[in-house]
């Protein structure tokens, strides 16, 4: 079963912890860990905390016409930001660009909620600004 579900008329959303499991973070890493991790937060926010091997790629630049980085292209995305608002728009630019996106529904709230990692821009304890 795909855990890329399609939301009401837009790209799929998945929870934090079908995030985790798809791009091989926590207990839930079952091998499916091809996908990547694409935070689309401000400098800020992805300083203050965010995923171990996440891709931080601002929702600003990515809307300006910014591609993505070479290592996360040509492979699944899974897109997330503090709550869920600016990854769904990253992910609706992204697959209407063709790349296979899903956003994360609650964002790196949820994902710390569910005690999952987040360091901060030093390697350190992080926190979601």
């Amino acid at each position: 079963m795909s855990i890329f579900r399609r939301g009401q008329g837009g790209p799929a959303r998945v929870t934090v912890q079908e995030a985790a499991a798809r791009t091989g973070h926590g207990d839930a890493a079952d091998g499916g860990d091809d996908a990547v991790l694409l935070d689309v937060r401000e400098l800020y926010e992805w300083q203050a905390g965010h995923a171990p091997r996440a891709v931080h790629l601002p929702l600003s630049v990515l809307a300006a016409g910014a591609g993505l980085p070479a290592h996360a292209q040509a492979r699944p995305l899974v897109v997330i930001c503090r709550s869920g608002n600016r990854s769904r728009q990253a992910a609706e630019l992204l697959v209407a660009r063709g790349a296979e996106a899903v956003d994360v529904i609650g964002g790196m709230r949820d994902w710390a909620g569910a005690g999952l990692p987040v360091v901060d821009a030093r390697g350190g304890n992080g926190t979601v600004a």
